[in-house]
């Protein structure tokens, strides 16, 4: 039996990505897709209104909107990403994440390696 290094998604199926997380209204969804010491893959759903408190991350961040419209302020400086759009968040600066309507987005965090 092989390893499974991607979870919670279909293997060998063709899907859409953006249908593998739902929005509720006063929620965050998360799905993680894949997580160790180098990667880590998450599906987020915000419901309008719904945020991500300023925190950093000792990785490279790249969010990609699959769907909606989110806020992200990363070191003070606020971007509003639509569908389609992506934005790297450098390590160990601090961001946050707000809906400024229900939004999907994936989030890609790449780890420095341990040597």
């Amino acid at each position: 039996m092989s390893q499974i290094y991607l979870k919670n998604i279909p293997h060998e199926s063709i899907f859409e990505l953006v249908g593998q997380v739902q929005t509720i209204p006063g929620q965050i969804v998360s799905k993680t897709l894949a997580q160790n010491s180098a990667v880590s893959i998450t599906l987020f759903a915000f419901g309008k209104g719904e945020e991500i408190g300023t925190h950093d991350s000792d990785g490279d961040a790249m969010v990609s909107v699959l769907e909606g419209t989110g806020k992200f302020i990363v070191d003070g400086h606020e971007y509003i990403l639509k569908t389609g759009q992506s934005l790297v968040m450098p390590a160990n600066k601090p961001h946050s994440v707000y809906g400024e309507e229900d939004f999907k987005m994936i989030l890609t965090v790449i780890f420095p390696s341990s040597k």
